[in-house]
């Protein structure tokens, strides 16, 4: 049976957006990066009449993209929260253009408010809820939305709510995201600052056992249940990987957590070290010193690491499930091995303050790994996080969580911490890490001896201080604005 010709579209919509697809944190980045679709590769490689369509790296417009409504019969888009508005619009475009065309949206935002989702638009015919690998693909085989689990459509003007459909547990059955990436993307498009270029990145696992409150992936998406690909199946895609990208300098593995249980991870290691390439992967700061060195053995060369606060009482707060000291021993243990460390910290958190910032700061000093990530807190609707600041009235609904550009933007503020004050620290933050005399030292002193990574640092720089000029602007018209209340307010009294 033929299926329907089906375009996987993670769409066009801020300059630079990573807009979910593949991205933990839906948004524009300090420096332009962009991570792969990887969950829209999975169902796409079921389906031989599809194509995935990556707007933001490959610079597809959105006319380029409702162009395309004309050649197929089912668009799958990938939407998130900060992007749906502009989400919702393409796709009345591109409903415009094909009036025939089927809509579906996929992604967290439809997962946790699919009524809403589709009271948006009648553009959109169905949402799937969580994992849409095997509900998109029976779909485009012809199977009838009543008989597809996980989800939710119109009818008989009102909404039916299909069963959801348990996790796929047996993940060798899914195709190779790599095939799909070498059918519809140019690997040379992505670009992370901290990994080496070109990269690709993919999953040997699906869902985290760990329960941080902020984490979208695991509370809107793929679930706790952490379930593993065969060993085999994994070193059988890196060897196609490494065959078929001439030029790739590093594969990611970009699970929510790779290295979680030491004897898989010392298990998958012991293969990978026969393939002898570089990789680089996320992990936490509970793994094991011989953890690491078999990772290290194995040829990893980057870790991605959430620290997340310097504060104990916050990593209690979001059940981070470590310590401060934890994450000391572990980057020592990095270090005396040599694996280079990217370190995730986040600001605003449940039960930050002016103080528990400046610890952040300087811890992050203290351990000093090669570069940082410093993020506001997205509370995303379906996390704890958006319970808590809604629950204590944090929240603020009207406030968009993206600026024009689709940078972060705080929606809530604490008691004392207002959101340009947020901001502010964040940039504080990165001045202090970076503006050191031996963090400067350190990358420039590579940059020296590579013309490549020259162009690269003189690139990055660019973008950072342009950002950091607008996020000065957003503070110095928040401070005003506050200045010009209190005023009226006190005229009043």
């Amino acid at each position: 049976m033929e299926s329907m010709r089906t375009l996987f579209l993670n769409p066009p919509s801020f300059e630079g957006f990573d807009g979910g697809a593949g991205s933990r944190w839906p948004a524009a980045r300090e420096i332009e990066s962009y991570w792969y679709p990887v969950w829209l590769c999975y169902p796409a490689g079921m389906l031989p009449d599809s194509k995935v369509v990556d707007a933001p790296p490959h610079k597809v417009s959105i006319e380029q993209t409702v162009a395309m409504a004309a050649d197929f019969e089912l668009l799958v888009l990938f939407t998130s929260t900060p992007g749906f508005e502009v989400d919702v619009k393409i796709a009345e475009m591109m409903k415009d253009a094909n009036p025939k065309l089927k809509v579906a949206f996929v992604g967290p935002p439809v997962t946790i408010e699919p009524e809403k989702s589709l009271r948006a638009s009648t553009a959109i015919d169905f949402v799937v809820k969580r994992e849409f690998d095997y509900p998109i693909r029976d779909y485009a085989m012809g199977k009838p939305l009543d008989e597809i689990p996980s989800v939710v459509f119109r009818k008989n003007g009102g909404f039916q709510h299909n069963p959801e459909r348990g996790v796929i547990e047996n993940l060798d059955e899914l195709p190779w995201v790599t095939k799909v990436y070498k059918r519809d993307l140019d690997f040379r498009r992505y670009n992370v600052p901290f990994l080496l270029n070109p990269y690709i990145s993919f999953y040997t696992t699906r869902g985290c056992p760990a329960q941080c409150t902020f984490c979208l992936w695991p509370q809107t998406h793929s679930g706790h249940r952490w379930r593993l690909r065969s060993s085999d199946d994994i070193v059988n895609e890196c060897r196609w990987t490494l065959e078929n990208f001439p030029g790739l300098k590093e594969i990611f593995f970009d699970d929510d957590t790779f290295n979680y249980q030491k004897a898989r991870t010392i298990e998958l290691c012991s293969k990978l070290k026969q393939l002898k390439f570089t990789w680089s992967c996320t992990s936490r700061v509970t793994t094991d010193y011989d953890t690491l060195k078999a990772m290290k053995e194995a040829g990893c060369r980057l870790l991605i690491v959430g620290y997340e606060s310097g504060e104990q009482q916050i990593l209690k707060n979001i059940k981070k499930g470590a310590t401060i000291d934890m994450a000391r021993r572990f980057t020592a243990n990095c270090k005396k091995l040599g694996l280079v460390i990217h370190g995730d910290f986040i600001v605003g958190l449940p039960g930050e303050t002016r103080e528990t910032i400046r610890k952040s700061i300087d811890f992050a000093k203290e351990l000093d790994v090669e570069t940082i990530q410093v993020s506001i807190g997205h509370a995303y609707p379906g996390t704890e996080f958006y319970e808590h600041i809604t629950k204590n009235g944090l929240i603020n609904l009207e406030q968009k969580m993206a600026d024009e550009a689709g940078h972060q933007l705080p929606n809530y503020a604490y008691p004392g911490l207002d959101r340009a004050e947020l901001v502010d620290w964040v940039e504080r933050f990165y001045g202090e890490f970076y503006f050191r005399p031996k963090v400067a030292l350190r990358l420039v002193g590579k940059a020296m001896w590579n013309s490549a990574d020259r162009r690269r640092l003189y690139k990055e720089a660019r973008e950072y201080l342009s950002l950091r000029s607008k996020r000065k602007q957003f503070v110095k018209h928040a401070k005003q604005e506050k200045q010009e209340q209190a005023a009226v307010l006190s005229a009043g009294d």
